[in-house]
């Protein structure tokens, strides 16, 4: 079980392979109406099983509310919502209760909670969790909508192969979540290529979100990025988080990173943004962006080395089942879904003052 507590708090329960996955959510405006037409869109764009690229796992993820939802509307009652797991094939993980996956948290997740640990398609552990997180995030999304705030976002690399041009709209329609679809097209042959020499790849993520206003999030503990982090963190894969030029601001001099600031109109802007929207904590009302590094999936074909937890002896281990060549497409929603919660939240806080 895994909770956020801020002016909006949630719940994520359940495993990979129990009979479903769920969500628990507080601090939702009561009245507000969703689109639930438009959350299924936002729900199927990180569903498995949709092409060669993804696990062919195949879940509907249509999410069913059980509570806190009336006549269409949100009551302001806790809301609950859960999505039914119905294609698990728990046989292909008995082999990692003895034998952890390198990269993957069986070893640490058996360290921690031992025989009790459910490690079918790796428990709580496993990506599958982040479809609750998109549905509270899909909420968040048509909420900052009617405040005129935006979340789009892009691949921006896989397997060392980068986007071409500038994130300045959604790519939320596209099959292949790119700016330039020539770069997508040679993504996808080098994540095909990696899958056939039973490998796989990862990635960076760009989010921006256009449309904040000035004056969200505090100083150090109550900083927008902290905030942003500590959710896009939650995502199973997530290894790095970077906002505006990130580490490269690390080799610039202060006199290149600054962003200068100008009038337009009687609004204050910045001629650059290196800052990606947040200075001391706080954002300035330039578009807010981050960039996540997505790690490659570690459940892979090819044979490894690791242990045999019942002999105590080095052994090697073929890993069976379905699973992504690559995660960076299906995870490009649940950043979205990430940053749309942190942002909402932040904007419920300063409604409240």
């Amino acid at each position: 079980m895994s909770s956020y507590c801020g002016n909006i708090k949630f719940t994520v329960f359940g495993q990979s392979h129990s009979p479903a996955i769920g969500v628990t959510a507080e601090g939702l405006p009561a009245g507000f109406e969703p689109d639930m037409e438009e959350l299924s869109r936002f729900m199927a764009r990180r569903a498995p099983g949709q092409n060669l690229y993804s696990t062919q796992r195949r879940e509907a993820d249509k999410p069913e509310f059980i509570s806190g939802l009336f006549e269409g509307r949100l009551t302001g009652a806790p809301l609950t919502a859960v999505i039914a797991n119905t294609d698990t094939r728990s046989k292909d993980y008995s082999e990692l209760r003895i034998k952890p996956r390198p990269g993957h948290a069986d070893f640490t997740a058996l360290t921690r909670f031992g025989d009790a640990w459910d490690n079918r398609g790796g428990g709580e552990f496993s990506g599958r969790l982040t479809a609750p997180l998109c549905i509270v995030g899909g909420l968040c999304l048509q909420l900052l909508e009617r405040e005129g705030i935006s979340v789009i976002s892009r691949i921006a690399e896989i397997g060392g192969i980068c986007d071409e041009g500038e994130l300045l709209c959604s790519t939320a329609d596209k099959d292949f979540p790119v700016v330039s679809d020539e770069a997508g097209e040679r993504m996808k042959a080098a994540i095909l290529s990696a899958k056939s020499e039973l490998d796989s790849l990862g990635g960076i993520i760009e989010c921006a979100v256009p449309g904040v206003p000035a004056g969200l999030g505090g100083a150090m503990l109550d900083g927008m990025e902290g905030r942003i982090a500590q959710l896009v963190f939650g995502i199973p894969a997530v290894k790095g988080v970077e906002f505006g030029a990130g580490f490269a601001a690390a080799r610039m001099r202060g006199s290149e990173n600054n962003d200068p600031f100008r009038m337009e109109g009687d609004r204050v802007v910045t001629a650059t943004n290196n800052c990606g929207g947040i200075l001391g904590g706080i954002t300035n009302g330039m578009p807010l962006v981050f960039r996540a590094a997505i790690k490659p999936t570690p459940s892979i074909a090819r044979e490894q080395d690791t242990v045999d937890l019942s002999t105590g002896e080095n052994t090697k281990l073929v890993i069976r089942g379905r699973h992504d060549p690559c995660i960076v497409p299906r995870a490009v929603p649940c950043i979205e879904a990430a940053a749309a919660i942190a942002i909402y939240d932040a904007l419920t806080e300063e409604k409240k003052k």
